[in-house]
């Protein structure tokens, strides 16, 4: 794989621009300050995004007081470039319970359930100090509207530890949860027709090795499984595996940035198919990015984003 380091530009998915000046203006800058329509610094880190028709929404952790769960925040955009902040789907209560006060909620996703028409989002849920561990479930009618999300419960996924997760929806409609098991390895877990829980009583696949922030992509029948070494808020030179079954066998773990770049600095959040024809190659039109959490311990409100677009070839990334 190649990364680009000069600014990455997505005039080629803008929507609803009508000259070609405005397109050329529109630019995503890796690492830095990007503000929102409402003023403020983008604020939706260990992220997910969905597209819903021609506008992709991106969901995240809201990061402006600290580690602390204050908000999962949602924005909406045509080009991945113009924010515009939709509001909190999930926020802080008053009360004790997951969304308390001094608890944690990490790498929030959201799929679609075309068999109950809801929106699904599962979520890291945790005490303070993690010894929690848990997942959470919560669900609406719409994407990034309404009233939010209505927040289902916790559990651990097997009966086992789950931390950084993940979700991937197939193309068959079958959706998975991919989970960092501290105590095992990384999981690929499928879930129940509705979304809402774990199917059957085993996991798809089990890596042994660890690995967390899982993201999990599919090109030409062709599975990308994408992840972090475990090295708390420092950067790490990320990694990825493929496999034509989520079963396995799976290869090798490799870098897909420079060696030594600490994957530039950054942390997987997310991998998006954002359009395009074909498999992923840049060749034939088919646009592959990395969106990665650029994390700064001491002031995370301040963390930035390293979004780099992903040539895919193969098994080559």
């Amino acid at each position: 794989m190649h990364h680009h380091r000069q600014l990455l530009s997505l005039v080629s998915i803008v929507l609803g621009l009508t000259t070609s000046t405005a397109l050329a203006a529109l630019q995503i800058v890796p690492g830095g300050t990007w503000t929102a329509s409402n003023g403020d610094h983008l604020n939706a880190h260990g992220a997910g995004v969905i597209q819903v028709n021609n506008t992709f929404y991106l969901i995240g952790e809201d990061k402006s007081q600290g580690s602390s769960f204050l908000a999962v925040n949602c924005y909406s955009s045509v080009d991945l470039v113009q924010w515009k902040y939709e509001g909190a789907l999930l926020s802080r209560t008053g009360t004790s319970g997951d969304l308390g006060p001094n608890r944690i909620i990490e790498r929030p996703k959201v799929i679609y359930n075309d068999q109950t028409s809801k929106y699904v989002m599962w979520m890291h849920v945790d005490s303070s100090n993690y010894g929690d561990a848990k997942v959470g479930v919560a669900t609406s009618d719409t994407v990034c509207g309404g009233k939010g999300y209505e927040y289902k419960g916790s559990f651990r996924p097997l009966g086992m530890e789950s931390r950084d997760m993940g979700l991937f929806k197939d193309d068959d409609g079958k959706a998975y949860l991919l989970t960092e098991d501290r105590k095992n390895g990384l999981r690929i877990n499928p879930l129940s027709p509705d979304y809402l829980s774990i199917l059957g009583t085993t996991s798809t696949h089990l890596f042994p090795t660890a690995i967390e922030s899982p993201a999990l992509l599919k090109l030409s029948g062709r599975y990308y499984i994408f992840g972090s070494h475990l090295t708390g808020w420092n950067p790490n030179d990320n990694v990825y595996a493929t496999a034509t079954s989520l079963s396995g066998p799976w290869s090798d773990w490799q870098i897909f940035a420079d060696k030594g770049s600490n994957t530039y600095a950054s942390q997987t959040s997310y991998i998006l198919d954002y359009g395009g024809d074909g498999d992923g190659d840049g060749k034939n039109g088919k646009k592959v990015m990395y969106m990665g959490d650029r994390w700064k311990s001491k002031n995370l409100r301040t963390s930035s984003y390293i979004w780099l677009p992903l040539e895919i070839s193969g098994t080559k990334v």
